[in-house]
């Protein structure tokens, strides 16, 4: 079922809450201030069912000039607006700011009612029409339906009704694929529930018991139950209104402007590439470096603006421009959004996300411009493969789509198309790919880094692939490298074992006939060495190597089973480990315990030798230590 959600606009006392209070029998003013006042300061909410059956949310904002930032806060991502302007009065200061946000923030579809028709005679209806035409000629409610009511009366709610069901009833449908982004209008605490936050779900689906993070701030926390229109509901889809029960938070974690979110999903930012439009009604033309007021999803970002190409945008003209943030937020491409000024605050422009996590920019760079460019107006293909050569990692066809904002189908049909190309390297998971020149370029990094490692460590079976990650490929997680390096595998140009990497042609089994000499001599040493072997050290010293040097031989020996160590002091030849565990199985087969004076004596040894020997066969298993005895852990 496609969800649907209504909001008012209109000046102040011009009849919004009077006219949903009318429609919905709900009073959206809950506060005490606003009851004394008569008019509305925060938010309210409210659901209306029409004729077809279908149930709305409804969102009324408030019209006072003071209170436009709460408005901003409600009115982001509503289906229908309902302009609200007094027969009486007509069309006022904030009637005008409010239809600049409804262009601003995309909203296309409206109905513009003309409240209070039972204060004035007809005549001076006509003329308040009339002024109608003029002042909606040119913008995205130029003719739209204009409804005649009285909420005193009743007058023209049921036309009012019948034709907000007709303009909605071919709403396209909004997707739940990706991730959910609920940004968070109102914040409050029920008794005995705990905390509560309410929004409209701007994509994804939200469920109960999953686990969901408060961004910016990435606070964990789960759903305990969801609700809309006071229905509990265990799951709520993209375009619905919904309030959110919150396990793991409190009340004071979280704010108006926060947004609930898919664990990992998304990434804080400070800075915005936009496209900026800056009103024809604006005062004065918007200098590079300005503070303003960001309006996005529901919250106000104090920003300053970095304009791109140029020193001022005047009335009238947009741009390309990255905002610098003073506090960090989350966003989506294509996310509309609002610019207040800074003092005195009016509404002066307002435009698009193009890219929601960019780099910082120099002003005047022509590759800067043209790849927000593509991104801004660019074909599937084109934003496809600039995402994948702006994004120095694999990524997978959802991975892609997060990041270019296209639905996954129209991704995957874009990613086929550049792998026959030969612009992106499918890898070995058979899922994620990655731009030719990437691949080609970490393919040398690695090849490259095995090669000085073999150069200065002839004697390892290979680099440590952790280690290489590290060094050479930090932005990667483990995952990612590790279906790299199976990339390279596959093409024959690595040996991958379980902890380390290899160039194919490497082999320690050809070895320079000095180091061969260097080992054979340290094997024999503790091959003469027996059930009382030299330490590592002493080896070294006969043989005229280095502690390191000589520990590469040492572990070169340990890793080709030609020696064994039994701790951190003792190695023993593999023949005098083999022959030990023999005598110790036969003697306890045929006497059940060993103490460890009689494998002393057994093994021909002392104690020094003999109870690390032990302790390795207790670690291994094959032993089991009862007390100060030794018994076979299988006779």
């Amino acid at each position: 079922m496609r969800y649907l959600v209504i909001g008012t606009a209109g000046h102040v006392d011009h009849g919004k809450t009077a006219l949903i209070k009318a429609l919905t029998g709900i009073d959206t003013d809950r506060l005490r201030e606003e009851k004394e006042r008569g008019i509305s300061i925060e938010l309210g909410f409210a659901h209306l069912d029409l004729p077809d059956g279908r149930r709305a949310g409804v969102i009324d904002v408030p019209g006072h000039e003071k209170f436009v930032k709460h408005m901003l806060a409600g009115i982001g991502g509503i289906d229908l607006v309902l302009l609200v302007i007094a027969a009486d009065e007509g069309v006022m200061p904030q009637t005008r700011e409010h239809l600049d946000i409804i262009q601003l923030l995309g909203i296309e579809r409206g109905i513009v009612v003309l409240s209070k028709i039972d204060l004035v005679e007809a005549d001076w209806l006509e003329l308040v029409e009339e002024e109608l035409r003029e002042f909606l000629a040119g913008t995205v409610l130029e003719g739209a339906p204009v409804c005649k009511v009285s909420a005193v009366t009743g007058a023209g709610l049921p036309e009012l009704l019948e034709t907000i069901t007709a303009c909605t009833a071919e709403l396209p449908a909004r997707t739940a694929a990706g991730a959910a982004r609920l940004p968070v209008d109102r914040v409050f605490t029920v008794v005995g529930f705990g905390t509560v936050v309410t929004g409209t779900l701007a994509s994804g689906t939200l469920r109960v018991g999953e686990a969901v993070e408060i961004m910016p701030h990435r606070r964990p926390a789960r759903v305990r139950s969801l609700q809309t229109h006071k229905q509990k509901v265990q799951q709520a889809g993209a375009g619905q209104r919904v309030a959110v029960n919150l396990a793991g938070v409190d009340v004071s974690d979280i704010r108006r402007g926060d947004v609930v979110t898919t664990v990992g999903a998304f990434t804080p930012t400070r800075r915005l590439d936009v496209r900026l439009l800056l009103l024809s009604g604006a005062p004065r033309a918007l200098k590079n470096r300005t503070r303003i007021r960001l309006h996005l999803g529901a919250a106000e970002i104090m920003s300053r603006v970095l304009l791109l190409d140029r020193d001022e945008l005047e009335p009238g003209q947009e741009c390309y421009a990255q905002l610098y943030l003073e506090t960090e937020t989350i966003a989506g491409k294509g996310d509309r959004f609002v610019i207040r000024s800074y003092s005195p605050m009016h509404t002066i422009g307002g435009g698009r996300v193009v890219d929601p996590n960019p780099p910082r920019h120099k002003r005047f760079q022509s590759a800067v411009l043209e790849r927000l460019a593509i991104l801004e107006k660019g074909t599937p293909h084109e934003l496809v493969e600039e995402a994948s050569r702006r994004i120095e990692a694999p990524q997978s066809a959802e991975d892609l789509a997060a990041a270019t904002g296209l639905d996954p189908d129209r991704v995957q049909a874009a990613v086929n198309e550049l792998e026959g190309r030969g612009v992106l390297v499918r890898l070995a998971d058979g899922v994620q790919v990655a731009h030719a020149e990437h691949f080609e370029q970490w393919k040398r990094t690695v090849l490259g880094a095995l090669q000085d490692y073999h150069r200065r460590y002839p004697l390892r079976e290979g680099y440590p692939k952790e280690e290489l990650r590290s060094r050479s490929f930090a932005v990667f997680n483990p995952g990612k490298f590790q279906v790299l390096l199976q990339s390279l595998a596959a093409k024959g140009l690595i040996t991958l074992y379980s902890q380390n990497v290899a160039l194919k042609e490497f082999s320690t089994e050809e070895l320079p006939e000095k180091t061969r000499q260097l080992l054979d001599r340290m094997e024999t040493a503790f091959r003469e060495g027996g059930m009382q072997p030299p330490t590592v050290a002493q080896v070294c010293a006969k043989l005229e190597l280095g502690e390191a040097e000589g520990q590469e031989y040492l572990h070169y020996l340990i890793r080709h089973g030609k020696l064994v160590r039994v701790d951190e002091e003792w190695c023993f030849h593999a023949e005098a480990v083999e022959e030990a565990r023999n005598r110790i199985r036969d003697f306890l087969r045929e006497h059940g315990e060993l103490s460890v004076g009689e494998a002393r004596d057994l093994l021909g040894s002392s104690r020094r030798y003999v109870l690390p020997l032990l302790t390795y066969f207790d670690r291994k298993r094959f032993t089991r230590r009862v007390g100060d005895l030794r018994v076979l852990v299988k006779p």
